[in-house]
């Protein structure tokens, strides 16, 4: 059984279990949780390539004692010749593609992230970017052993990725997947990493990374080019948020699916359940699931291409009606459309009470594969969630996409500070509505809460059919009330990674802190 991580000092989750030791490690040392979570990011970025990495985007929202949170958009934008017609020429009319050089269509935005992160630390305190990324440094030029996780993953995805320009060079054994345990050497990725430290990271945007990335994009055949890099910005923002019978509850604005997370929660706590992995319970969330979706996948993307205001889209009228179209002993008919993503999760709060959740992704696996020789980076593929047809999600110069990134924060009304997520695409809201509820809600020890047997309503990472999955530990008479409630029941192994590798860090008023590990990642939950 594992045991919740305890402390009295600061605690951190990866779902790695070096990126976590690293994060930890930079606390101890008299850091912020906003810096261990960079050298933490660093860190994962080397050890965990096929779930993230600097070539992708991330997402922040940072909690510091007695200040409401702030939000980190640090999501990049279409090529400025993205466009449907630039993809015509190109021969591509249908679906933009999800591997290769065409995939690689928007720019990495994490790193900027960091950046902004960075710059909420006073200077005369800050740590240095060279001791913070010297962990990560060290990993990809000494090595690392790869991960179970990243040499079944690996093997799964092999067709789409093995003859993307760059990749085989770095991440294949002489043209196979690595075995778990392997040696893998990232030693292109260690010199950027050692070229951030001394330069900055504005470096990877408006320096020579960023001329190195542009020459071999454009080569490759990437609409992306220089400028674009030169234009790439991170936004500091106000997250959205709910007030709940638990708490207020924060996630992040769109493009990323944050309105939905908070939307499964508002509407679960206005169903009254009392009992926890009860049918009510779990119904309950899988319908509230729905009701949210719904109102994602009609009206969530660029902020700027957005219909409504996405807080209007969680008032308490709104949420009210969705909680009212819910039969509490029928499943309303699925499925809608799903949405992919593979990504990591972090979290951190220091002695300060800093608390920080994180989110970094490349979109799917390895994101769009292709891999800069001189640099290391692989780039992600978000852009191919755009639309080349008519509609808000069109592809169009400097627009964002969609993401299902979200970080997720609470502060509950004791004055505990919850700051919690997971990746998984699809799966993202759901997971984040099962450890929420099951420790907010019904007392479960926060370990237990991220444990527990989960569930998916639809499509998530590595997965095309949109049945309720359910893990194979769940009690069967759960199970069988589901399934006469007519939710189409598919049964999972226990512990699968379809459900996610979710985490979560409490501090307590008192000074308590406490994190969880999902024991479906290769992670560590560290407290001190």
């Amino acid at each position: 059984m594992i045991e919740t991580a305890l402390g009295l000092s600061h605690a951190m989750t990866a779902p790695h279990r070096t990126a976590a030791k690293i994060g930890a490690d930079v606390m101890e040392a008299g850091g912020t949780a906003i810096e261990a979570m960079v050298a933490a990011a660093a860190a994962i970025a080397v050890v965990y390539p096929h779930m993230n990495g600097i070539g992708g985007d991330g997402f922040w929202i940072i909690k510091r004692a007695g200040e409401r949170p702030v939000g980190i958009s640090a999501c990049g934008a279409a090529a400025g010749l993205a466009t449907p017609a630039w993809y015509a020429r190109q021969g591509i009319t249908g679906a933009l593609p999800t591997r290769g050089p065409l995939a690689a269509l928007t720019v990495p935005g994490t790193i900027g992230g960091w950046q902004a992160a960075l710059e909420i630390v006073p200077v005369a305190r800050r740590m240095t970017l060279s001791e913070l990324l010297a962990p990560a440094i060290r990993l990809a030029r000494n090595g690392i052993a790869v991960s179970l996780n990243q040499a079944q993953t690996t093997e799964e995805k092999l067709d789409g990725l093995k003859d993307v320009p760059g990749f085989a060079g770095i991440y294949l054994d002489h043209g196979a997947a690595p075995r778990a345990g392997a040696r893998l050497v990232q030693t292109a990725l260690g010199d950027t990493l050692a070229h951030l430290a001394e330069n900055g990271l504005d470096a990877f945007y408006r320096g020579e990374i960023a001329a190195e990335h542009a020459r071999f994009l454009e080569e490759q055949g990437s609409p992306l080019r220089h400028e674009d890099f030169a234009a790439c910005r991170a936004s500091t923002v106000r997250p959205l948020e709910i007030e709940t019978s638990r708490g207020r509850l924060y996630n992040m604005i769109p493009p990323t699916q944050g309105m939905s997370s908070l939307a499964i929660l508002g509407i679960f706590d206005r169903l009254g359940v009392t009992e926890g992995e009860s049918f009510a319970h779990i119904h309950g969330l899988v319908e509230a699931t729905k009701q949210a979706f719904l109102v994602r996948n009609a009206e969530l993307g660029d902020p700027r291409a957005m219909r409504r205001d996405p807080q209007g889209l969680l008032s308490d009228a709104r949420l009210d009606a969705m909680a009212a179209a819910i039969d509490p002993e029928r499943a309303l008919p699925w499925p809608q459309e799903a949405k992919a993503g593979d990504t990591i999760w972090m979290g951190a709060v220091d002695a300060e009470g800093t608390a920080v959740s994180f989110i970094q992704s490349v979109f799917w696996e390895f994101g769009s594969g292709l891999t800069c020789p001189q640099t290391g980076v692989v780039f992600q593929n978000r852009g191919a969630g755009f639309d080349l047809t008519p509609g808000p999600n069109q592809l169009a110069p400097g627009k964002t996409p969609f993401h299902t990134l979200n970080p997720a924060l609470a502060e509950l009304r004791d004055g505990r500070v919850m700051a919690y997520g997971t990746m998984g695409g699809e799966g993202q809201p759901q997971t984040q509505a099962a450890v929420f509820t099951r420790y907010a809600h019904f007392g479960v020890p926060l370990q237990q809460a991220v444990t527990a047997p989960r569930w998916l309503l639809g499509k998530t990472w590595g997965d095309d059919t949109t049945s309720l999955k359910l893990e194979g530990n769940m009690d069967p008479a759960l199970v069988e009330a589901l399934a006469v409630a007519g939710h189409e029941v598919e049964t999972v192994p226990a512990f699968s990674s379809l459900m996610g590798h979710a985490g979560a860090v409490v501090r307590h008023p008192d000074g308590l802190c406490e994190a969880a590990s999902d024991p479906r990642s290769d992670g560590a939950a560290l407290a001190q």
